[in-house]
């Protein structure tokens, strides 16, 4: 079994920062992608990082060259610094685990609310 703990959300003034953490424990293997997705009340859930064991990230567009995505690979933890804040980023942020075995395995945190507002 996997457990996933974020931590790290808040509120925060547009134009700020804030940094997520997630830290993946249990029955771990085969790590395809660790990473974050957020759903915004009335939406749906949408990617907005991911990373691989060999460092290679993919970005939603609207957090390009704002977010940045990392990774502990030892201690199997994704951390996403967020940065230039602005009050569409306001949403739920969960923490996703992709596994590969004898099929491909999705585990997700509990989410942590991330809200932007004056």
């Amino acid at each position: 079994q996997v457990q996933l703990v974020e931590s790290g959300g808040g509120l925060v003034q547009p134009g700020g920062s804030l940094r997520l953490s997630c830290a993946a424990s249990g029955n771990i293997f085969n790590i395809k992608f660790m990473g974050w997705y957020r759903q915004a009340p009335g939406k749906q859930l949408e990617m907005v990082a991911r990373i691989t064991t060999g460092g290679g990230t993919n970005y939603a567009d609207s957090v390009k060259g704002r977010f940045t995505i990392s990774r502990d690979n030892a201690k199997n933890i994704v951390y996403l610094q967020m940065n230039s804040l602005k009050p569409e980023d306001t949403a739920v942020y969960y923490c996703n685990l992709v596994t590969v075995g004898a099929g491909v395995n999705n585990d997700w945190g509990q989410g942590t609310q991330v809200t932007v507002s004056s």
